[in-house]
């Protein structure tokens, strides 16, 4: 048996009332993810700790079995590995978005998705006018970037920017959990500050206000930790080679961690306009020589953090009509059964604009096995599924068979 994960971020919402009380899940055209529920099983997975934030670093190595709570780290840790930045022990790293800062105000913030030639500048920038032996930057795809501070501590409280747009930003800044962290905290609101200075009147800004189009005047670190230890998927479950495709570092990162190859596919942004048709045709590609692949799409999140539902449903759309009618066509002619879940990884509900930590929609199809009479994909047919609701590693094991 090989398997293929399909998940698509931030796909779960609520039943609303000015949409005829449906979730986009509810309200999308799709067939083929319906073919899909009906060919297998169905359930709610809490992928969620009460203990930790619902972010998608948490949800998506929930999804693969993982310990959050015994092996968390941070989110700045797994993108760093996606980079290829080699962190030593006493390396704090923490995601860095560009965002976009409006007088008081936190924008947004993806700093109005900014292309990923444009920050890599600015990032190359913030290196040359604030890194030091001890401050480093890294660039990232997009707006989604990398601080390394050497020696910091991560007992700081940052706030995550995707939640909290068009709020102040000076009652959000990061602050000491502890005494041990208040030194980092006060870098790193130094940082933010400093930045707002640097960056105001910056070529690649001036360029994007001229366009329309949102500058990126602040940088905002969070999530910070230290270099984690994770077993891979070989070690948890003894399968074989396994890959990774997302666009985004983040997942790229977890990949790393669980010993999978990273395939990067072009023309994927992690956005609406993402190459869903290459990412599908690289997952197919994948099976030849792995034995699972796990396929990550960000665009219905990001859909979801913008507050645009009709973006959020065509999202879906897609990925039903660009990515899994294809998968289902191409792994019905191989040789060797290919099992098949479809998840998101936590809700994106676009009308908060934010994560939250309800349990989400699941469909595992495994070749062979009798379907549980669920004909549809959403969140009320899913909780009418057999599985009942699954939480820590249960969703792995019964996708794997083990259970």
């Amino acid at each position: 048996m090989k398997y293929i994960v399909i998940l698509g971020d931030g796909m779960a919402d609520l039943p609303d009332p000015s949409k005829n009380n449906l979730t986009p899940l509810m309200a999308a055209k799709t067939p083929h993810l319906d073919k899909l529920a009906e060919m297998g099983k169905s359930g709610l997975f809490k992928t969620i700790p009460e203990s930790l934030h619902p972010g998608s670093e948490v949800a998506n190595m929930a999804v693969l079995g993982y310990d959050v709570e015994a092996v968390f780290e941070g989110r700045g840790v797994l993108e760093a590995a996606s980079m290829g930045v080699e962190l030593q022990p006493d390396d704090l790293a923490m995601r860095c978005n560009l965002v976009c800062v409006e007088g008081d105000i936190l924008k947004n913030h993806s700093a109005g998705h900014i292309g990923t030639e444009e920050g890599a500048e600015l990032i190359d920038y913030l290196n040359e006018k604030l890194g030091t032996d001890k401050v480093r930057f890294y660039p990232g795809v997009s707006y989604r970037h990398l601080l390394v501070i050497k020696g910091g501590n991560k007992m700081v409280k940052c706030v995550p920017p995707h939640d909290v747009p068009e709020k102040p930003f000076a009652g959000l800044l990061p602050e000491a959990s502890s005494p041990e962290g208040k030194e980092t905290a006060e870098l790193i609101r130094q940082l933010i500050l400093d930045s707002q200075k640097i960056l105001a009147d910056h070529p690649v800004n001036r360029k994007r206000r001229e366009a329309g189009k949102d500058p990126a005047t602040s940088v905002w670190p969070w999530s910070p930790g230290y270099k984690p230890k994770m077993q891979t998927l070989q070690e948890m479950y003894g399968l074989g080679p396994g890959a990774v495709i997302s666009a985004v570092d983040l997942i790229q990162g977890i990949g790393v961690y669980a010993g999978m190859d990273v395939i990067k596919v072009d023309g994927a942004t992690g956005l609406y306009d993402t190459n869903y048709e290459g990412k599908a045709q690289a997952t197919i590609d994948a099976l030849r020589d792995h034995d699972f692949v796990y396929l990550h799409i960000e665009a219905s999140d990001e859909a979801g953090h913008e507050g645009d539902y009709d973006l959020k449903v065509k999202t879906i759309e897609y990925l039903d009509n660009r990515v899994v009618c294809f998968l289902l066509e191409e792994t019905a002619k191989m040789d060797e059964p290919v099992a098949m879940a479809l998840l998101p990884d936590h809700p994106t509900p676009w009308k908060i604009r934010t994560h939250t930590r309800d349990a989400i929609p699941f469909v595992i199809y495994r070749p062979g096995e009798m379907p549980d009479g669920v004909t549809e994909y959403s969140e009320p047919a899913a909780a009418k599924g057999s599985y009942g609701t699954v939480k820590g590693n249960q969703f792995m094991k019964k996708f794997l068979g083990i259970e």
